[in-house]
């Protein structure tokens, strides 16, 4: 399938809608009416931040800046799909509406691309994005090649979308987009770049689930904050005292104290089943148990825990003085997963950048360290800390795979807060397992079978434990035998734990593993596509 680019100039654009019935100042209409949001004669800037086709008309959400740097978002709906990213000029007609000029109009028009440069994007170029609206153009009379003049085709619609790019240069960017068939609002989409003017649409089924999943890890990235952020937040709250204003709600204060009594300490992470029972309340299976049917609250889970403190923040917002509804819908429409946002009806398309995948993620605090520990900080934290677990979960999907000699490798990813005294220390975990394909060779290599079916674990570990700071482990386990090595950034803590190794290979050796190496060094490990660990393990069973 071809999609040409259409070649429209501003005035043009502007012109046409215009014989189309569009009126010069484009009404805009607020989702929710807001008396007395702009002084008659007054204008304002307003910046588009998300596109949603509904039906025939669009769903915005823009962000206005007054004359006095006051910034406030809004829900509107349009009958024109103004991509993220426009800037254009309202002023309020009524309190349920906001107006246009015709001059923003031609700039909000032209701010889609409808051609492609092609010193920046050589014919060739892979392009990926996803459909922001998708409309019926006037059906047009095509001229068949070779006919005599006058003759005409079968009338056929045309289709107009607008796409949003998400990788190369142009990436958040958006392009319209010209086709002879209709885009699937929503959808990802592969094209090569055939001219400045014209692209050939890819059908990849797999390619477009990477692209999915891809999308999505790099926006929960960019969402994301630490989980100690929170906690420590949660921990410093003021204790429940009565006749006191800043008083939490009893059901608020219930859903924090469950969240913290679930939390595993340092001496259950010793044990196996503590390890077990840790790892199945951490959150990361908390979509699998509700697509099997059961209920989450069952049994103690993290992001359940999370949920229900949001659920509890919300309804205490609108009594907060300095509450702001349209910035605390914007919050969760940015920070979090696009399933939570549904569920919750803060809908919303925001584009981020490309973030690099990588084992531990970073610590990340959102707001000022300094801001007031109000009920819009803590719902700020909490959908921060959800969108890190969420982050957790899409790389572990992200590194699951099967490779060229049909290896499967499943990946888990996730994170668990454990108490240390009275500190909080969340450790990081990536399990990783590779089952092998089964091989039908000669009787007389049945024996080297066995063994190349035996399931090669690997363990990753990182967290930040006082007085030993930043510790990283990695593990690989197959048919009982072990190795392993210790990474610590502080000079001490890498003599430490490197006198003590020979204690932990004595206890390894006990539970019955055979210890094949074992080693503590000072820094971190290196990331790539094979570790300083994978290629000794190779040379030795070479």
């Amino acid at each position: 399938m071809t999609g040409d680019i259409p070649n429209l100039s501003p005035v043009a654009a502007a012109t046409a809608l215009l014989r189309a019935g569009v009126p010069p100042g484009e009404v805009l209409k607020l989702m929710e009416p807001r008396a007395g949001l702009l002084n008659s004669g007054q204008v304002a800037n307003a910046e588009v931040v998300s596109l949603k086709q509904l039906g025939q008309d669009f769903q915005l959400l823009l962000k206005l800046t007054m004359n006095n740097g006051q910034q406030t978002t809004l829900p509107v709906s349009s009958t024109l799909p103004l991509t993220p990213g426009t800037n254009v000029n309202v002023a309020q007609g009524s309190a349920d509406t906001l107006t246009i000029s015709v001059q923003d109009l031609q700039k909000a028009i032209a701010n889609s691309l409808t051609s492609i440069d092609t010193r920046q994007l050589p014919a060739g170029t892979l392009l990926q994005g996803k459909v922001l609206t998708t409309q019926v153009m006037a059906q047009n009379v095509a001229q068949l090649a070779g006919q005599p003049a006058g003759s005409t085709a079968t009338p056929t619609a045309n289709y107009r979308s607008i796409v949003m790019l998400l990788n190369t240069a142009l990436a958040g960017s958006s392009l319209t987009v010209d086709s002879p068939q209709p885009l699937r609002v929503g959808s990802l989409l592969s094209a090569q770049v055939q001219n400045s003017q014209a692209l050939n649409f890819i059908a990849m089924p797999n390619r477009l689930d990477e692209l999915a999943l891809a999308q999505q890890l790099s926006t929960q990235q960019s969402r994301q904050g630490s989980l100690q952020s929170l906690l420590t937040a949660l921990q410093n709250l003021p204790p429940a005292a009565t006749n006191s204003q800043d008083n939490l709600p009893p059901s608020l204060r219930a859903s924090i104290d469950q969240l913290l009594a679930d939390l595993p300490d340092v001496q259950q992470l010793t044990t196996a089943k503590g390890v077990a029972q840790a790892l199945n309340a951490s959150g990361l299976f908390m979509e699998s148990r509700l697509l099997a049917g059961e209920n989450p609250t069952l049994v103690p889970d993290l992001k359940a825990n999370l949920l229900r403190v949001i659920a509890q923040i919300l309804p205490g917002l609108p009594g907060n003085v300095s509450y702001d509804g349209a910035a605390a819908a914007n919050t969760l429409a940015r920070a979090m997963p696009s399933v939570i946002r549904n569920a919750l009806g803060t809908l919303g398309l925001v584009a981020a950048p490309n973030v690099p995948i990588n084992f531990p993620l970073p610590a990340r605090t959102l707001g000022s360290p300094d801001s007031k520990d109000d009920l819009e900080t803590l719902l700020k934290l909490a959908a921060g800390a959800i969108s890190r677990l969420q982050s957790h979960q899409l790389g572990g999907l992200e590194q699951t795979r099967t490779n060229a000699d049909g290896t499967q490798v499943t990946t888990w990813q996730l994170e668990i807060p454990m108490r240390n005294a009275h500190d909080i220390v969340p450790l990081q975990v990536r399990v990783q397992r590779e089952d092998t394909p089964e091989r039908e060779d000669a009787p007389e290599t049945a024996a080297q079978d066995v063994t190349e079916k035996e399931k090669l674990w690997r363990v990753e570990l990182a967290f930040d434990l006082e007085p030993l700071g930043p510790l990283q482990v990695q593990a690989q386990l197959i048919a009982g035998n072990l190795s392993s090595q210790l990474w610590a950034e502080r000079e001490g803590s890498a003599a430490l734990i490197s006198g003590e190794l020979d204690n932990l290979r004595a206890r390894l050796v006990a539970v019955g593993l055979n210890v094949k190496e074992l080693e503590c060094n000072r820094g971190t490990p290196t990331h790539g596509p094979r570790t300083v660990l994978e290629q000794r393990w190779i040379d030795e069973n070479a």
